[in-house]
Parts: C-alpha cells; structure tokens; sequence
C-alpha cells in the first residue's frame, strides 16, 4: 500500500517519466502484486505502461511471512475491481534489461520492494550498471538514527524487509557496480515523516482517487497501532529521485548479511577509523530528509 502511493506520486510529478513497471514477490507473491500495479494504473487513469512480473520466489528459494500485513488484498482492503490490462509478456527482468537499452545513459532504476527483478535483469545484462544513471532503494539500515533498529522491518532484530526477503539477490545488486541509493528504515520510518494535520485535510479534502486511498492507507495502518509514516515509506526513494535536495547522503562500505542465524538480510556498514574493509561495496545512503518539504510534496501531488 505504501508502494501504491509511491507510484501515484511517481506517475503524477512532472519531473519523472515512468517507462516500466515490474512486480516482485514482497509482501505479497508476485502473482498478487502484478494485479495490484494493474490495478493501480486503472486508478490512476494512467495510459498504456508495460508491466511485468518477476518470479514467484526469492534467489534464496524461501518467501518469508510478512509480519506486517497490507491487508488482504496488500492495498489496506481497498479491494479494487480486477484490471483488463495485460501483463507484457516478457519477464519483469526482460523488461528491465529492454527498457534500459532503449533509454541508456537517460534512465534510472527505482526499486520499492525486494531486489529480486534486478538481481535477474544482471545475470540477463551483466553491463547493467554502466547504462543506469543511479539505482534508488528502499531498502537496509545503517546506524544513522536509533529508527535503524527500532522500527526494524525483516523478521529478524536487525533487518529490514525488502532485503530480508532476498537478501542473495540484494548482495548480488550491491556488489554489481551501480550508482546505488539506498533510503533506509533510518530516514523512511523517522517520527517526522507522520502526516501532519494539515496534510490529513488536504486529503481527505481532494476528490483524486489517489488522496482518497491514501486517506484510507492511514486510517488502516492506524487502526492497527501504527504510525501514519508506514503509508509514506515508499514515497521517500520516489522524492528523492523527484527533488534530490530534500535529501543529505553519505557513502559508506556496505555489504548484506545472508547467513546469519539472528542477522539473515542485515546491512552491514563498516565505520570503523582503521582496519576498515574497503573491499566491501561502496554505497550512498540517505542520512537525513528534509521531512517538512517532503511532506508538502507528497500532499501537494496527491492532492492535486
């Protein structure tokens, strides 16, 4: 539900073309997920943009649980009517290896969910990295804000889900050469990134569809005993592509922890002073959002 809102925000600024959209087993199987993106196009009355599934299970070959829960249709109840659009019939990584050959140099990847799509589109076009002008993620925590670990996602202590999910295929990702752009539990779950009362009426003010569910996203994760920021996760890697100043990065040494019995998915960021593994991927994270901005933008396109 937090990704629907992330893509109403995407396929309404001004500033982004959308040319693709891939479904990935999360919080749903990729099965559910693609009928959601469907679904989502039809809400938002948006033209013909081709759509593709990814596999049903992770590289690591098991589809965890998510202890969260998005509703039973992932979209906090909405049950929208099924879409007649068609999923392309490519592969999700096919489609990704194709949209950015036809776009090279002038394109980037934004990846709300698992790394399983991209993982697969590497191993289809190995020279992937070198044709994306910058890979954004939700996705880790990395020690920036005590949210790292207190609103840890994975069903671990020290994950977050979107890599805990397959964390094989995220190290894949990192350690493959992009410009990556990593937005973490750190900034994405901050108290600061909570609707504000202002925002709430400006929502439920609008006739958009995309307000409407948005409304409806908040009063759900609520009503469960969470904070309106689980509605807005998503949203923060999409403003950042959006307006890159609303965000402060830092690069660290990063690598994703697969074998660990308590760690399974972790990020783990080597700061040390000496004895560092420079060996280890080089990453940008986001460290810090300018919350107050971030928020008039997303209310603002929602709304509007």
């Amino acid at each position: 539900m937090d990704d629907a809102l992330a893509l109403a925000l995407a396929f309404k600024s001004e500033k982004l073309t959308v040319r693709a959209l891939t479904a990935v087993t999360g919080n749903l199987p990729s099965d559910r997920t693609v009928g959601n993106a469907l679904k989502l196009l039809d809400l938002l009355g948006v033209g013909h943009v081709p759509v593709g599934q990814g596999p049903l299970v992770p590289r690591g070959g098991n589809y965890p649980s998510d202890p969260f829960s998005h509703g039973s249709d992932g979209l906090a109840e909405s049950h929208f009517p099924d879409s007649e659009r068609i999923i392309d019939s490519r592969s999700a990584a096919q489609l990704i290896v194709d949209t950015v050959n036809e776009y090279a140099g002038d394109i980037s990847l934004c990846c709300l969910g698992p790394l399983t799509n991209i993982a697969a589109a590497l191993e289809l076009d190995p020279a992937l990295p070198s044709k994306v002008n910058q890979l954004t993620i939700i996705g880790g925590s990395f020690g920036v804000t005590p949210y790292a670990w207190t609103q840890a996602t994975g069903d671990n202590p020290v994950s977050e889900w979107n890599i805990f999910v397959d964390p094989e295929s995220a190290r894949l990702v990192f350690r493959a050469g992009f410009r990556l752009l990593a937005v973490g539990l750190d900034v994405a779950t901050h108290p600061s990134i909570n609707f504000r009362p202002e925002d709430r009426e400006a929502l439920r003010a609008s006739p958009r569809p995309e307000a409407q569910l948005a409304t409806r996203v908040v009063d759900f994760v609520e009503s469960r005993g969470y904070q309106s920021y689980c509605s807005l996760i998503d949203s923060s890697a999409i403003a950042a592509l959006i307006d890159p100043t609303l965000v402060t990065v830092e690069t660290v040494y990063c690598d994703v922890e697969v074998n660990g019995e308590l760690t399974r998915g972790m990020t783990v960021v080597d700061r040390r002073m000496h004895h560092q593994w420079t060996s280890m991927p080089k990453i940008d994270i986001v460290s810090s959002l300018d919350y107050e901005r971030f928020l008039d933008l997303v209310t603002a396109e929602l709304s509007a």
